[in-house]
């Protein structure tokens, strides 16, 4: 039996430079999208605004029967209105409480001995031993700092953007003429309208969500009198992007400026209790209800997806990194060789087949 041992020991050699290749190639790509963030990050951006620009204006057009140029024009108009607003709240009143964020750390931990009655020793304890030791203007500053960058790069995103929308119609036709191949080409459409339909419908529903959420812990806010009740507003919408992690950050900020602000304990239950409600009821239950499963991702998929791209890209990859997980997805489950990694990435191991080449739920 000479062939069965040659055949065992041939297996290694074969094995060896996939796994020496695939090292390189994930190594150069990660380096490269560290290397290349400043560029990366604005044409991300773009291309997420230009898919919920689409969704938007297909949805005028459905709804009103208006040429599609003017539907275009109106989600257009809309989406870079509501992001420049948003951008330019957090850039300028946010700033504001950047540079004042450090009167309210001496403040907090004379605000702590107000709810030792009410929690007990315990819990005192570690509030002031973890919340307390946390350096507030450091991350004041990253959140802050992140959302002016993001201001000075508006414009270099809505230009990016009107390209994107000037060339919508004639994009399919490039594709077919670079593919040469009639059946590649049309492989090539179908998973890009499945990244398409995937990022519309995430994107859609979570600025949907989001909205949702910010309305009512802004209504909350303003009842309460709370300072910077605008940017915590903002916030809580930019966080709610953010999975797991971003709506307990939403909920932390706000409480703790109440806790400081107001001499009474109701203020800071009534934020943490309302709108961590919110934030429990929106979460686990309109959430999911509206995105269903569609994405089918493995929840731990998520939270790595979540650590890798905060490491890459800062605070901007944590807001990108379920939108670009959700691509890495689809083009994996479309390439023969990458369907048993889309299999280990997604919830349940079931990738889609249909016609549109979507992840199925």
């Amino acid at each position: 039996m000479p062939l069965d041992p040659n055949t065992t020991k041939q297996v290694p050699r074969a094995t060896l430079p996939v796994v020496r290749d695939t090292c390189i190639v994930a190594t150069l790509l990660v380096l490269g999208l560290y290397a290349g963030a400043a560029f990366l990050i604005p044409l991300t951006m773009a291309l997420l605004v230009n898919v919920l620009i689409i969704a938007l204006s297909d949805r005028i057009a459905a709804l009103t029967r208006v040429p599609v140029w003017l539907a275009n024009i109106a989600g257009v108009t809309v989406v870079l209105a509501g992001l420049f607003m948003i951008m330019y709240i957090l850039g300028s009143q946010a700033t504001q409480f950047a540079r004042t964020v450090g009167t309210y750390e001496e403040q907090f931990d004379n605000a702590v001995n107000r709810i030792a009655g009410l929690v007990g020793s315990d819990v005192t304890r570690f509030i002031r031993d973890n919340l307390v030791s946390i350096d507030m203007s450091y991350v004041a500053r990253i959140l802050l700092g992140s959302a002016t960058s993001l201001l000075n790069q508006f414009f270099l995103i809505s230009l990016y953007v009107a390209f994107l929308m000037a060339e919508r119609l004639a994009f399919r036709k490039k594709i077919q003429m670079a593919a040469g191949n009639p059946q590649t080409g049309r492989e090539f459409a179908a998973m890009l309208d499945a990244i398409s339909i995937s990022l519309q419908r995430y994107v859609g529903v979570k600025t949907l969500i989001s909205l949702i959420t910010a309305g009512i812990s802004y209504s909350i806010f303003r009842l309460l009198g709370l300072e910077y009740a605008e940017t915590w507003a903002v916030l809580t919408f930019a966080l709610n992007f953010i999975p797991s992690i971003g709506s307990i950050i939403a909920v932390i900020f706000p409480a703790m400026i109440a806790l400081v602000q107001f001499e009474s304990i109701a203020p800071f239950l009534v934020v943490v209790l309302g709108c961590g409600t919110i934030q429990f009821v929106i979460g686990n239950f309109l959430d999911p209800a509206l995105l269903g499963r569609s994405l089918n991702m493995s929840t731990f998929l998520v939270i790595l997806a979540l650590m890798f791209w905060t490491t890459v890209w800062g605070l901007i990859g944590a807001f990108l990194s379920v939108p670009l997980t959700v691509c890495i997805l689809i083009v994996f489950s479309h390439i023969p060789a990458l369907r048993p990694v889309a299999i280990l990435m997604s919830l349940d191991g079931r990738l889609g087949d249909d016609s549109n080449g979507a992840v199925s739920g």
